[in-house]
């Protein structure tokens, strides 16, 4: 009994498998070849936006580093030991030359310098009476040489007193910004106490190394654009201040010395910066540089022509802040896609939407593209 259950199961899977094959055939068939000639149609139109390659002046620039140092800078140390009996130091704040910083305890040198303006004196008078005596041969000429050279030694003790007194003061040796003092009043400090640090910020100094392949294109006062993470979006200009005349045997570089204005004193000593020297200008077709793809090692891009999306392989150049120079494959005028290029193939049928006003070549660069033009290396 259980053989035939089993039979007329079979037998219902079966009819309702038939019923299912004849719905698709009868329904769902008829649905795809109403739909067929939509699918024979062709590739779809793929939406793109595009721009002219342009020629523009494009400058080659080196890359290098470094770090600020001041134009001047000193360890500010007093010039005699003493007891430090006033300072005037204020950390950041500018002072001008000769400006008084401290002042150490002089009442000695004082005595000293009273001492010898007496002695000078006195030396003084006894030479006048020896030339009153030797108009009359009372005394001899040696004896008047002697008081000579006595009044001579007495002038010496006093410019020596009068040193020492002035060491007493400890003044700024050149205008610059004073940096933190680690001196407090009434400490005792000796030559080789640093009281505090000066650092003439009107303008800095960047020391930095390039490729011995630039040394013919580096001159003197050749233009410098610095940059810094502290102060996005700024740029410091200055200028090329020396080359050194050496180059390094094992790094294959030398050595070259920039340095900026810096009027606001914004530039400390010991930021690093990234710097940029103007090579050369040459004239290039730029494109942007989101139109490149890679495949298998070879570049290209689209350009669109007649309606469709023709593509071509370019040897790429230097590339900056989003443009890419064309070195092969591009010419000037031609319409390059560089949004929507997914779905392209060679050959797609495109529809351009917001598509750019043609621009001349000797037209102005654009910002995108003069503002910081591609550069050559990385010192």
């Amino acid at each position: 009994m259980g053989f035939f259950k089993q039979i007329l199961v079979l037998c219902v899977l079966a009819g309702l498998g038939g019923g299912v094959y004849w719905y698709y055939d009868t329904h769902m068939a008829g649905a795809s070849e109403a739909n067929g000639p939509r699918a024979q149609r062709g590739p779809r139109t793929v939406k793109v936006e595009t721009v002219p390659a342009v020629e523009k002046a494009l400058p080659l620039f080196a890359e290098a580093v470094g770090s600020t140092r001041a134009l001047r800078a000193v360890d500010i140390v007093p010039l005699a030991e003493g007891r430090i009996i006033e300072i005037d130091i204020v950390p950041g704040r500018e002072v001008v030359e000769g400006a008084v910083l401290a002042r150490l305890d002089n009442e000695i040198e004082r005595a000293t310098l009273a001492e010898a303006k007496a002695r000078i004196e006195e030396r003084r008078l006894a030479m006048e009476r020896a030339e009153s005596l030797r108009q009359t041969n009372t005394i001899s000429q040696a004896n008047l040489e002697l008081l000579r050279s006595e009044l001579a030694i007495a002038g010496a003790e006093l410019d020596r007193a009068q040193r020492r007194l002035a060491d007493r003061v400890i003044r700024a040796p050149f205008s610059g910004i004073l940096g933190i003092s680690s001196i407090d009043l009434g400490a005792r400090v000796e030559t080789s106490t640093v009281i505090t640090t000066l650092d003439d910020l009107s303008e800095v100094e960047i020391e930095f190394r390039l490729p011995e392949t630039f040394y013919g294109q580096i001159r003197q006062d050749q233009a410098v654009t610095a940059t810094s993470a502290a102060f996005p979006g700024r740029f410091f200009s200055g200028k090329v201040a020396a080359i050194d005349s050496r180059v390094d045997q094992t790094s294959r570089s030398f050595r070259v010395r920039a340095r900026l204005p810096n009027p606001d004193r914004a530039l400390p000593v010991g930021m690093f910066m990234r710097l940029e020297i103007e090579l050369s200008v040459r004239s290039a077709i730029v494109v942007p540089e989101e139109a490149l793809q890679v495949e298998g090692g070879n570049i290209f891009l689209y350009v669109a022509s007649e309606g469709t999306a023709e593509r071509r392989t370019v040897t790429a150049g230097i590339r900056r802040n989003g443009v890419v120079e064309i070195l092969e494959g591009v010419a000037a005028g031609d319409v390059v896609i560089h949004r929507g290029i997914q779905s392209l193939r060679n050959g797609s049928t495109i529809e351009i939407i917001g598509a750019p006003p043609a621009s001349s070549g000797d037209g102005p660069a654009s910002p995108e593209t003069a503002a910081k033009p591609h550069s050559a290396t990385r010192g």
